[in-house]
């Protein structure tokens, strides 16, 4: 099982940036998909990134061009770099691998 641990999360100005971690450690099968998710206040959670198992990053358009996804392998680390923040991005911001997620980190961006 693997356990997973996101930080990164904050107050943020409009037009500032975040960038997200997620540790994961335990059973980790480096071709299980992994993806950030995001759930508003009194919003269905919704796909922020995903990264397939051939290894493409697809983003939802609402981040296209302002969200980059990475990861550090030997750090089984990995994270969402969040630039041109917009209020509409404030959030609970989840990190998953697989089956398995975090416990979630806010992201609030606010003036």
């Amino acid at each position: 099982q693997v356990q997973l641990v996101e930080s990164g999360g904050g107050l943020v100005h409009p037009g500032g940036f975040l960038r997200l971690s997620c540790a994961a450690s335990g059973s980790i099968f480096s071709n299980s998909p992994m993806a950030w998710h995001r759930q508003a206040p009194g919003k269905q959670r919704e796909l922020v990134a995903i990264v397939s198992r051939g290894g493409t990053t697809i983003y939802a358009d609402s981040v296209k061009g302002r969200f980059t996804f990475s990861r550090d392998s030997a750090k089984n680390t990995m994270y969402l770099q969040m630039n041109s923040l917009k209020p509409e991005d404030t959030a609970v911001y989840y990190c998953s691998i697989g089956y398995s997620w975090g416990q979630g980190t806010q992201v609030t961006v606010s003036s």
